[in-house]
């Protein structure tokens, strides 16, 4: 089940917005191996960009977030944590019984309602802060 960027989930910051894009599409790939049964190593490589993409990513936020003073940063920067460590969980899940059924239903539920969710809500609130700055 793929996941489609559209432009209500854009927070006007176009670096932010930029790897928002590339994040969906990775995950979207990631989603289709998956399904299709691609191979295990296919699967392990896009996780691993996952994770290191994910980092970068959070990081470029988190610099945002402390040069322009965001007073939720603290809290931001908990849910990147949080979420980091649940990416951790669903590599693990995967390395012990690769791209199963579980592992697709998991990650679904660890990373596309996640995302979803996260842009939506906590980066557009951030995206309006930095707006009105």
């Amino acid at each position: 089940m793929a996941i489609q960027w559209t432009s209500d989930l854009a927070t006007g910051i176009t670096t932010i917005d930029d790897q928002h894009k590339e994040l969906f599409a990775r995950v979207n790939k990631l989603l289709a191996a998956c399904s299709q049964g691609r191979g295990k190593e296919e699967v392990g490589n896009i996780i691993g960009f996952l994770e290191e993409y994910v980092v970068t990513h959070f990081a470029d936020e988190e610099k945002l977030q402390q040069e322009s003073g965001y007073p939720e940063f603290a809290a931001h920067k908990r849910l990147h944590d949080a979420f980091k460590s649940d990416l951790a969980k669903l590599k693990d899940e995967f390395e012990a019984e690769g791209p199963t059924l579980r592992f697709v239903v998991l990650t679904n539920r660890v990373v596309v309602d996640w995302l979803m969710k996260h842009i939506a809500q906590v980066d557009k609130a951030f995206g309006n802060y930095l707006r009105k700055a």
